[in-house]
């Protein structure tokens, strides 16, 4: 298929671009304005609280509201509210609602409803587990009005509730924010600008959006995800094309409007049409993500993680995830370079490596035997898929057992739930990424090690917990600092929840007549204006 799609004019490829993009009978009005988008992955989970995915992070601000949302400036403005006070001595929160909010089944938008979000999203979320320590009581005051008393300051509050990406507190009508936490929602039933069409969800294919005509915006410029959310397109379809050179004609015949994500090696096949535009819209980066299971054999061992971490070359990681040098760099810091928090402390091992001959000495002192090692992998993401044939190649070279089973990402993002053995169907590796603002030691999930409540992996470390506690409580951004070199030694020596292969940047194509894209670390489909 993908020699098919390049050559962009046989008549085997328009029959494809075809089949995919025939819309149905009676789809839409004439004159209806369609943006046609290519996520990142296919949509299989609605609910952006029960899973950190970025592509349903992305469906959540389509679909779903903010009581704040961060701005350009990384400050967190009233998105949902009016208003809002804190008491003097910082314990008790007061909200209101702005008027006309409904949901889209038509229903006002309460309080009682915000509550009822807040306490889920409080479940799941890493800042949100933190935040929720500290609160001794949400409660609805009226239909608009609510309250969050705290036992003792938590000076992170309103940045939570206003937190950019994954797990973004969406709130939803009481009646879906009581499913459990662990449970998925059954519809997606928000008060964003966009409402999701779910007679037209065809998992694996396509997810449809229609302009939410009730939807009332902030007055305020669009910044980040704050301000006003102006849908300035009447539908939006999001086209899901594993074959990524297939998806890359899309784009280049016109068929499609904005390819999200296209894999660097594609992106040179852009180059000669004037009608394409290829940015970075992301200014900030994300970090490369090797993620262990710490609960099963083997890497519930740390002398095994830490052998896998003597394996990792940045370099080839980067250059499998994105490509052309001015894309990515190097980055042994947990919480990102370029960032207050960027540290090489008790990162000697990444910053020296490889070393295939200590982490073979790792591998026998570990006592490995020989136990079968399931690494995860998803060929509709690129970056995701690039990093793993690096790491079994590897690990391979280093003598483990590795199985390699490569799917799709709604596939791999539904396995790593499981805490079963890899013979029950669990997991041993897998590779994904973070946005940069998701690394902050407030907000990093894959660096918390809290068990059970712990980031899919489920890494336990009391020690990584207590500094990680200190951080939030520490006075001033110089106490901060020092707290986050030390949790990165404590990370790196005595835990290794995760390895970091590098930091990049994505490029994203789209066709030259679409107007007002937002320049954010997150996808956002309001502003968006078709010529």
């Amino acid at each position: 298929m993908r020699s098919l799609a390049r050559t962009f004019g046989t008549a085997a490829a328009t029959l494809a671009l075809a089949c995919i993009f025939a819309p149905p009978t009676g789809w839409a009005e004439a004159g209806t304005k369609t943006l046609r988008f290519i996520p990142q992955a296919d949509l299989r989970s609605i609910d952006p609280i029960w899973t950190t995915a970025y592509v349903t992070r992305n469906f959540g601000y389509l679909v779903f509201d903010t009581l704040f949302s961060l701005d350009e400036d990384f400050k967190p403005q009233p998105q949902m509210v009016d208003r809002w006070t804190v008491s003097d001595d910082k314990l008790v929160y007061r909200f209101t609602l702005r008027d006309g909010l409904k949901w889209h089944d038509g229903r006002p938008v309460r309080a009682v409803d915000c509550v009822a979000s807040v306490r889920r999203w409080g479940q799941r979320d890493k800042l949100g587990q933190k935040l929720m320590e500290a609160v001794g009581e949400i409660a609805p005051v009226d239909d608009k009005t609510f309250t969050i008393a705290l036992k003792f300051p938590f000076p992170l509050a309103i940045d939570g509730l206003g937190k950019l990406s994954s797990n973004v507190p969406f709130m939803m009508p009481e009646r879906l924010a009581e499913t459990d936490a662990f449970q998925q929602i059954p519809e997606a039933i928000g008060s964003g600008p966009f409402k999701f069409v779910k007679d037209e969800w065809e998992p694996g294919h396509k997810a449809v959006f229609v302009k939410n005509t009730e939807y009332v915006p902030r007055e305020e410029a669009p910044s980040f995800a704050s301000g006003g959310k102006v849908a300035k397109v009447d539908r939006v379809e999001w086209l899901y094309i594993p074959d990524t050179a297939t998806a890359a004609a899309a784009l280049n015949s016109g068929e499609a409007d904005w390819y999200e994500q296209p894999p660097a090696d594609l992106v040179p096949l852009f180059a000669g049409n004037k009608d394409i535009v290829v940015a970075t819209v992301d200014p900030l980066g994300n970090h490369g993500i090797l993620r262990f299971n710490h609960v099963q054999p083997p890497f519930n061992n740390l002398k095994m993680r830490q052998a896998v971490l003597n394996l990792v070359d940045q370099k080839d990681y980067m250059g499998a995830a994105a490509g052309d040098p001015k894309y990515w760099k190097t980055c042994a810091a947990l919480f990102g370079c370029g960032t207050p928090f960027e540290t090489n402390a008790g990162a000697e091992a990444l910053l020296n490596g490889p070393n295939p001959a200590k982490a073979k000495q790792l591998i026998q002192e570990s006592g490995y035997k020989g136990e079968k090692i399931v690494l995860m992998s998803a060929t509709d993401q690129p970056i995701v898929h690039g990093q793993a044939l690096v790491t079994l190649d590897a690990l391979r070279k280093a003598g483990l057992n590795v199985e390699f089973q490569a799917n799709d990402w709604g596939t791999l993002i539904t396995r790593r739930t499981s805490k079963e053995p890899v013979d029950k169907g669990g997991w041993s590796i897998f590779h994904t990424w973070g946005a940069a603002p998701d690394l902050s030691p407030a907000l990093n999930a894959a660096l918390r090690t809290n068990g059970d409540n712990a980031w899919f992996g489920w890494p336990s470390d009391e020690k990584l917990e207590t500094l990680i506690d200190a951080w939030f409580k520490a006075p001033d951004l110089a106490a901060q600092k020092k707290l986050a070199a030390d949790i990165q030694v404590e990370a790196y020596t005595n835990d290794v929840p995760y390895v970091p292969t590098g930091q990049f940047v994505v490029p994203t194509a789209y066709r030259r007549n679409l107007e007002g894209i937002i320049v954010a670390p997150v996808v956002f489909l309001w502003n968006v204006e078709k010529k």
